[in-house]
């Protein structure tokens, strides 16, 4: 491939690292909620062509500057930006979660456009695969429901973890964060990045790194990086060769996605205080434990909402839509993929 026909985005260095920087940020923060798709928000701000096939590139062994360079600004941002707010965001979505998920509907239905730009005109194999997609979502959201995380990572749990995460998070609509909790291990994610933090940054009295810390979260997080990497490689290079090959539906099939992510984030439910004789984390609550479980292992249960909670989420969603569709006019919107 050319330097003029690449994907990578065009014009100078210091746009694209810019360009980079704004895409890895917001991917970043997208794979700490669950819901929201690190590919949209690449799409969102004119990247995601280009970061497709720069790593297609690298796992050939085809290095060219500008791709490194996205490559690299859009790493380097998103990694910390998951760092330095994991803990925030957990805690965000903890205490205020049909807050949270009102705003995630509104990012994530934000993608649409921009994906369907790419797609249109409608054709048959696009609508098949978009409805496909949808199912499977669907089906996952009915399967998962808003579950308990299981309790804490081993080492090959956090690795499949990295792996299914990663590979969701580089296509546009599905939410590696959803993925983790479909799998029990969002909570007990974050808390080991966010426990990685406190170890890098110390306790705040001077004393500089906690090593100690930094050890026991680094038998999670080198796993769980080993997927990651092991996911984004292998799914960019599978859907670059899809979209060559099979534009129409891989397309459709982002676009169900999209649509699909939506039905697991209904935003009135909140954690509730277990009851005696319920069992959680494999422990079966008594009144003795009862104060032994944080609000982040109560269960969830839906509620119904008071007229001013319907608007406020309203309000939220479209606050979100218009948040998505405002980067992706500042990133130009889509690049042929």
């Amino acid at each position: 491939m050319t330097e003029r026909d690449s994907t990578v985005p065009q014009g100078s260095t210091a746009k694209l690292v810019v360009r980079g920087a704004v895409g890895g940020t917001l991917m970043g923060l997208a794979n700490l909620v669950p819901g929201i798709s690190g590919g949209t928000m690449l799409l969102a701000s004119g990247v995601y062509p280009g970061f497709i096939e720069a790593i297609a590139e690298i796992t050939t062994f085809r290095f060219r500057l500008r791709s490194l360079v996205l490559l690299a600004s859009i790493g380097a941002t998103a990694a910390l930006g998951i760092l330095l707010l994991a803990g925030t965001v957990r805690m965000l979505v903890v205490d205020h979660r049909w807050i949270m998920y009102s705003l995630f509907i509104g990012l994530t239905l934000g993608g649409v456009p921009l994906v369907w730009r790419m797609a249109r005109p409608a054709s048959l194999p696009l609508v098949i695969a978009a409805a496909a997609a949808f199912g499977l979502m669907v089906a996952m959201a009915l399967a998962g429901g808003t579950g308990a995380d299981a309790d804490g990572a081993n080492i090959l749990l956090a690795f499949l973890a990295g792996l299914a995460a990663s590979s969701a998070m580089i296509l546009p609509g599905v939410s590696g964060g959803y993925l983790l909790l479909v799998l029990g291990q969002y909570e007990s994610i974050l808390g080991t990045v966010d426990q990685l933090k406190r170890g890098l940054l110390g306790d705040g009295s001077g004393a500089g790194p906690d090593i100690a810390l930094i050890l026991d979260a680094l038998w999670v997080v080198i796993p769980l990086g080993l997927g990651i990497v092991g996911g984004v490689v292998g799914v960019s290079n599978l859907l670059r060769w899809l979209l060559h090959r099979y534009e129409k539906a891989t397309l459709g099939a982002l676009l169900g996605l999209l649509f699909g992510a939506v039905v697991g984030l209904w935003p009135f439910q909140q954690p509730v205080p277990p009851a005696v004789g319920e069992v959680i984390k494999g422990r079966v609550v008594s009144v003795e434990n009862l104060g032994d479980f944080r609000p982040k292992d109560w269960p969830v249960r839906f509620f119904e909402p008071t007229a001013l909670e319907t608007a406020s989420a309203m309000g939220l969603i479209g606050l979100g839509l218009a948040a998505t569709l405002l980067i992706g006019r500042i990133g130009g919107g889509e690049e042929a993929p």
